[in-house]
């Protein structure tokens, strides 16, 4: 696909974004002044050498840190204003993240490890939440493994785990930063093809952070980061 191809409406808007960290005496500037749109319906890959600031990006859309100054709209809301609770809140409600490392709860099946972030959400039901997560579940083809714990998959099984918990709570945004880093080619082949889905059927934004050649080859969009600028 083109790598300028817009799929929809501009719902979340980076301008001017800048982050710092200070290590000791020295100051490091992760992001400096980053520009970006992200249209709803996109498959969007991030690439860049570590320390890029690929995964500063990912934090800051996803109010995982704050910025040192700039803008974030999401979906119309500059989110740089809002409260830690309303962070949460939208994190929670429009947000879902895929972590490299899986990020599963060992002593918990797949069942109740895609349940975990919607026991925070009280406006769902019990059983409306029942009915997400075996959906969930469902659509990345582990339905009979709902009883497992992690220690009993593969890798390529616990990232689907790792997928359907972003999914059952129904995000506007998916966030996954190295969603493949951790998989042999066969499984990352795999992983690509059930996100690829998933954004055409559910209708969801994906944004990576990656180094897989195999993903930035799929993606509708590839955004280039050096040394903390967005590179055309």
């Amino acid at each position: 696909m083109n790598s300028n191809e817009k799929t929809g409406e501009t719902f979340v808007e980076l301008k001017g974004l800048v982050k710092n960290y200070r290590l000791g005496q020295t100051v490091v500037s992760a992001l400096r002044g980053v520009d970006l749109e992200l249209h709803r319906g996109e498959f969007t890959a991030v690439i860049g050498a570590s320390g890029s600031g690929k995964s500063t990006l990912l934090n800051m859309i996803g109010c995982i840190d704050n910025p040192d100054s700039g803008s974030i709209k999401f979906d119309g809301v500059e989110i740089t204003q809002l409260s830690d609770d309303a962070k949460s809140h939208l994190r929670n409600q429009k947000i879902g993240f895929i972590f490299q490392s899986f990020n599963l709860i060992p002593v918990l099946n797949v069942e109740e490890n895609v349940e975990l972030p919607l026991l925070i959400n009280h406006s769902i039901s019990p059983i409306e939440r029942s009915e997400r997560v075996a959906a969930a579940i469902a659509d990345v083809g582990l339905s009979s493994f709902m009883k497992n714990r992690p220690d009993q998959l593969s890798g390529g099984q616990r990232q689907r785990v790792a997928i359907a918990r972003a999914l059952a709570g129904n995000p506007d945004l998916v966030l996954a930063d190295e969603p493949t880093a951790n998989l042999d080619s066969t499984n990352s082949g795999k992983i690509i093809d059930l996100m690829l889905e998933l954004n055409t059927r559910r209708k969801v934004t994906f944004l990576f952070s990656t180094h897989d050649a195999n993903l930035m080859n799929r993606v509708s969009r590839i955004v280039n980061i050096q040394d903390g600028v967005i590179r055309v």
